[in-house]
């Protein structure tokens, strides 16, 4: 299918993939991909525009990354992003420095060019996030400034004749507060897109991929109950019917009951017509993780260890040509993409083996973001309570659990776990958060219950506020909510006489605590 697309050239920043996300939610496709990207390559996607992202090195050091010069030759109209936008300037015969007074956070811009297309309808002055140590001192030729701070000279710039447009802020995050618009006016204005990107056509086209894809193979799902592979193990089902097989792996590591309820939506009881396995393999990933406690090292354990119980059963099948995993975008992300520095590596992505005994790995939601991932499974046909139910990592507790994983910190953390979601239902709080679970710390401390001393673990709760899950903000919970889910922790899972709330934002932490 062909559809307009914008392509995001990645210059090693953090969460620069929001990028493409904004892009996506005006209804335009986009794909990230590594600064290196060859022109000719560049030119056989036929891109309706790029954006060249942030980064935290310097454009004027040598070994900085770059672009070449034939870049700005294409025609191709460009937004350039934090180091995206000093690239450009330094690259077209502006100045780059050192910044006299660096930039972070909230900053106020005031708007030099309100017809400037980038700048249209938007208020001057407007509040932008800024995280930069150098900065423009001079612009190219043909270029001219159309917002600037206190500290900053050229808080953007554009050369409307060629449809160069940079920024020194980053538009993608939300601190930014006419981000979306900015991105928005290029996507349309600039690039001239009329937005295709819808998810029923994704999912149209997804279903007769995989079906020529694959043929008459066969299909070993990783079904773990979460929206990614439930999503993706009905996707296929679509695409091959009975050909698919759903193993579901119960690693000992899922929240309480949890194995249970997704056999009851995809086994032989429940509405869809798969071929469903439970393999119950608590002990053995115990085993495994016996001694291990840096959450990599834990990832890399439970993710080769899912795909050692995936290649047995498929060995017990026969002739299993494909693995299918739930894969979706801010899994690769945080796995690192390019230049980019690995957050974390997930146990499907980053944590798998050299060697898996699978003809290919499929991952059909690859490119999708988590409410992208939610709409396609809408498109589907899942009913909103799968689809709209609580994220869980693939390593599932050994990432909620700080430190080596046993079977009753397992416990401590499925009790703990299971309270505060009941009471934030309670509450007719969970449609309102974007994620919120209980973990356990390697923390233990004196307190004192019944009058006697303890020394027990403290559990922390984490709760968040996202769109898109690269992004998040603690959520604001009522007191009342916590101190009663504080109270029944307390009094109703033993071992534990502590109970703490994370306040910490996505970034500068992650959603998991691990």
């Amino acid at each position: 299918m062909n559809r307009e697309m914008i392509i995001v050239l990645d210059f090693g920043g953090q969460y620069n993939q929001l990028i493409a996300r904004r892009v996506r939610e005006c209804g335009v496709y986009a794909e990230v991909h590594p600064y290196t990207l060859s022109p000719e390559r560049i030119r056989q996607m036929h891109p309706k525009g790029i954006i060249f992202t942030g980064g935290p090195d310097s454009v004027y050091l040598p070994d900085s990354p770059s672009c070449g010069s034939e870049l700005f030759e294409m025609g191709i109209p460009i937004l350039g992003i934090c180091y995206g936008s000093q690239l450009m300037a330094y690259r077209l015969g502006g100045v780059v420095t050192t910044a006299p007074v660096s930039e972070y956070g909230h900053t106020s811009v005031t708007v030099d060019d309100p017809a400037d297309v980038l700048w249209k309808g938007i208020a001057s002055p407007t509040v932008v996030w800024m995280s930069h140590t150098d900065y423009i001192a001079a612009v190219p030729p043909g270029f001219h400034v159309t917002a600037h701070t206190d500290r900053c000279p050229t808080a953007a710039m554009s050369c409307p004749e060629k449809k160069f447009y940079a920024v020194q802020f980053h538009p993608e995050v939300m601190h930014t507060v006419q981000g979306k618009a900015m991105i928005r006016s290029f996507v349309y204005d600039v690039c001239g897109c009329s937005g295709d990107w819808k998810m029923d056509s994704f999912v149209e086209s997804s279903i007769r991929t995989l079906r020529d894809k694959i043929g008459n193979g066969k299909v070993l799902c990783a079904l773990s109950g979460g929206v990614d592979s439930s999503v993706a193990a009905v996707l296929l089902s679509k695409a091959v019917g009975r050909q698919l097989t759903c193993v579901f792996v119960d690693h000992g590591l899922l929240r309480k009951d949890e194995g249970d309820q997704v056999e009851a939506v995809f086994g032989p009881k429940g509405p869809y017509e798969l071929n469903f396995i439970r393999v119950n393999a608590a002990g053995r990933f115990y085993e495994k993780l016996k001694g291990a406690s840096e959450p990599e090292q834990k990832r890399r354990i439970i993710g080769e260890e899912f795909i050692r119980v995936f290649e047995e059963e498929a060995h017990k099948i026969g002739a299993v040509d494909y693995l299918v995993q739930g894969t979706i975008y801010p899994d690769v992300i945080e796995s690192g993409l390019g230049k980019s520095a690995v957050i974390k590596s997930h146990h499907n992505v980053g944590g798998l083996p050299d060697i898996v005994d699978f003809k290919e790995i499929i991952e059909p939601l690859r490119m999708l973001f988590k409410d992208e991932v939610r709409a396609a499974g809408l498109e589907l046909g899942l009913p909103s309570s799968l689809v709209m139910r609580q994220p869980f990592p693939g390593p599932g507790l050994g990432v909620r659990i700080v430190g080596e994983v046993t079977a009753e910190k397992v416990r401590i953390v499925q009790e703990a776990d299971a309270i505060f979601r009941e009471e934030i239902a309670a509450a007719g709080l969970e449609r309102g958060l974007g994620q919120y679970f209980a973990a356990l710390s390697n923390m233990r401390s004196v307190g004192v219950m019944g009058d006697f001393r303890t020394y027990d673990y403290a559990v922390v709760l984490r709760c968040v506020n996202t769109s898109d899950f690269m992004t998040a903000d603690a959520a604001q919970l009522p007191w009342e909510v916590l101190s009663k889910v504080t109270s029944r922790i307390v009094n109703e899972v033993k071992g534990v006489n502590r109970v703490l709330y994370d306040c910490t934002g996505k970034p500068p932490a992650t959603i998991e605590l691990e």
